[in-house]
């Protein structure tokens, strides 16, 4: 459940965090979540920062005393636009944009990749914008400069209505944006 102006919720009928392996925790699910979202850093070095949730874990066992686990998620993760192994692809309405960088936020197995093509609004490809000029991307990223064979600035393409063409296998896209050269 969550609310914007702690008002009006909404509740979502899918679970956000899973009670996980240990027995004890199905037979109660007691994940019982802290009020808000605290963004932390990561106990990863060099990792981005993440947003933590606490929830109580425990209480309803006499004697066992009550646990506080943190449970964390990556900054704007909540939705993405996911393709399996497989594959998926997805293509954006028109949009015009300033900047002349093109950033991601995504995520891919060890296997999996993620490949940008930009379109003019009619379907027909910028030169130099195809898949085929799209090295993959992957990893785990917050904000993955795109770049294709002639490099990452689209800069040219500023202030024109494009439409962005997503290749995704085994990977998650949550966001993208474009920015300063």
């Amino acid at each position: 459940m969550s609310s914007r102006d702690g008002l009006s919720f909404r509740r979502w009928p899918e679970a956000f965090v899973r009670p996980g392996p240990a027995p004890e925790k199905w037979h109660n699910r007691s994940n019982y979540i802290w009020w808000g979202l605290v963004e932390t850093g990561s106990s990863l070095p060099g990792a981005p920062r993440e947003l933590s949730l606490y929830a109580n874990e425990r209480y309803y066992y006499e004697g066992q005393g009550v646990k506080t686990r943190r449970y964390t998620s990556r900054l704007d993760g909540f939705v993405s636009l996911h393709g399996s192994l497989k594959g998926g692809c997805a293509l954006t309405k028109p949009v015009v944009f300033q900047g002349g960088r093109l950033a991601l936020n995504l995520s891919t197995s060890a296997a999996g990749s993620v490949r940008v093509q930009i379109e003019d609004s009619e379907g027909r490809i910028f030169p130099g914008f195809s898949l085929a000029d799209c090295p993959d991307l992957y990893g785990d990223a917050i904000e993955r400069v795109v770049s294709w064979k002639g490099g990452p600035d689209v800069g040219r393409l500023a202030g024109t209505p494009v439409r962005l063409r997503f290749v995704l296998h085994d990977a998650d896209l949550y966001a993208f944006g474009f920015g300063k050269r």
